[in-house]
């Protein structure tokens, strides 16, 4: 079933840097020892994963894609027979929220938190406004389920490396 902003048609955002399936090993590694036989993403019970550029797997956090993001279950990695995806891999990626959050409009919403099943988003009061996001980020696993129902599309799933950590504790 689709979501609301998938049914109404929300642009893909630009990929940039591809974001691998979980436990991939790092990137030059990965391409040299994925064949790109899809195996991975045909078990990925939630379909965040998809083909990308050059035939490789890619996480795809598209608002409205995969609504559940990643739950972790490992399929994709046992899938993986030419070891690409590694057990002792991690995910290094964490929910970062922008400007265009509601509550930056002082309206109250809070469907990321109620969607992050880490409980990792928290709420803590504004003194004359609205409370807005914060993100525990050790608790943070950045499996995406709090993109699935932003009406504002103000979160993005991106690498610790390059995030400005706007929003994260």
């Amino acid at each position: 079933m689709l979501s609301r902003r998938a049914f109404l048609g929300v642009a893909r955002p630009s990929r940039g840097n591809p974001v691998r399936p979980p436990w991939a090993l790092a990137e030059s590694v990965f391409v040299d020892a994925c064949t790109r036989c899809s195996a991975c993403i045909e078990a990925c019970p939630t379909g965040l994963l998809l083909r990308g550029d050059g035939g490789y797997p890619e996480a795809d956090f598209t608002p409205g894609h995969a609504p559940d993001g990643c739950t972790f279950c490992g399929d994709c990695r046992t899938a993986c027979t030419p070891g690409a995806l590694k057990a002792d891999q991690s995910w290094s990626l964490k929910a970062v929220f922008s400007d265009d959050c509601l509550a930056e409009q002082k309206v109250v919403c809070r469907t990321c938190g109620e969607s992050c099943e880490a409980r990792a988003i928290h709420f803590p009061p504004r003194l004359g406004g609205v409370a807005g996001p914060q993100l525990d980020a050790l608790a943070c696993t950045g499996c995406g389920a709090c993109l699935a129902d932003c009406p504002t599309r103000a979160i993005r799933i991106l690498s610790m490396n390059t995030t400005a950590n706007r929003g994260v504790a």
